[in-house]
């Protein structure tokens, strides 16, 4: 009899053993693995699966604030292996009309926390931002930048061009106007842009041509060779110049030579020191001197005597540049 007793006791004590861990089976069972990120942390835990994301939030005493925004919502139902992640608010300045603001908003496109901070952004208006993100971060400074716009018309010349042709009858230097230009005509449409009330960017948008521009017409001399006082000669160039003359100084040219007939004083920018050249009334000279006075088509003559030089006076010459 009481070995019966003992048979049954033991069993009863198995019964309670299984019963208690098929509870704690069932327990574990029933709670389902949760992932929380909240404040740069990865929390880890277990709830039951009735709970909704607010139950696992006040199990782990992770506390919101009125702004912060929870992803699922606080009132969805937790699901197995479910990521909670908890965005907290902060501050963002923001600039507009004048005015400082300050919200308190999760991370949010520029335009949206604009708006948040009761500024409403026009079509064209844009937000700048301090540092550049497409969305606030903490501690971020907008501003927001009013654009605006004014169109006018302004008349403006339109320069003609110049058209050259060739004319045998001109030697290779020389030059005619056979037709004088005369400027064209446009009217341009302007954009000019304001950001906040100031002049940004200004910008031609249309254009319209009312009077069309006619080219000058200028003819360039061709003749290369030349005949002059029986004699025939190669034309590198050839100028119109005003021409005086002098005499002896006592001092040598430029070149380091007497001063002679046949010499005169250039502007060597214009015709090159030693240039052989023709001049019309004075003969075949030598480029052999400067002066200071001798500036731009302007030459100085040599003459053996001052009454020359007199008689001479200043007159304006053909002058060949020769080959």
């Amino acid at each position: 009899m009481k070995l019966i007793w003992s048979k049954k006791g033991a069993f009863l004590l198995i019964g309670i053993a299984v019963a208690i861990i098929f509870s704690v089976s069932l327990f574990f069972a029933l709670q389902k693995p949760v992932t929380i990120a909240v404040d740069g942390k990865i929390i880890q835990t277990r709830v039951l699966f009735a709970g909704t994301v607010a139950d696992v939030l006040k199990k782990e005493n992770v506390k919101l604030g009125p702004k912060d925004k929870v992803a699922p919502g606080l009132n969805d139902p937790i699901e197995k292996d479910m990521e909670v992640k908890v965005i907290r608010a902060f501050r963002v300045k923001v600039i507009a009309d004048g005015q400082t603001r300050e919200i308190v908003t999760t991370p949010v496109p520029l335009n949206e926390a604009v708006t948040l901070a009761g500024f409403k952004v026009g079509e064209k208006d844009f937000v700048k931002a301090k540092p550049s993100t497409n969305k606030v971060v903490p501690n971020q400074t907008l501003e927001l930048i009013r654009v605006s716009e004014k169109e006018y018309e302004e008349k403006k010349d339109m320069p003609c061009g110049v058209e050259t042709i060739n004319d045998p009858t001109l030697e290779k230097g020389l030059t005619r106007t056979v037709q004088q230009g005369r400027n064209g005509q446009v009217k341009n449409t302007v954009r000019v842009t304001y950001h906040n009330g100031k002049e940004a960017r200004r910008e031609i948008i249309r254009t319209e041509t009312l009077v069309h521009p006619q080219n000058k017409v200028v003819a360039m001399g061709s003749i290369t060779q030349v005949s002059r006082g029986g004699q025939r000669f190669d034309v590198h160039n050839t100028l119109y110049m005003s021409a005086s003359a002098y005499t002896h100084t006592g001092f040598r040219t430029a070149t380091g030579r007497t001063p002679a007939v046949g010499m005169v004083a250039v502007d060597p920018s214009v015709i090159p020191l030693g240039s052989k050249l023709y001049i019309e009334g004075y003969g075949y000279a030598t480029a052999s001197d400067t002066g200071a006075s001798i500036r731009g088509n302007t030459l100085d003559l040599f003459m053996e005597n001052r009454s020359q030089c007199l008689n001479w006076g200043r007159r304006v010459v053909k002058v060949y540049v020769l080959r």
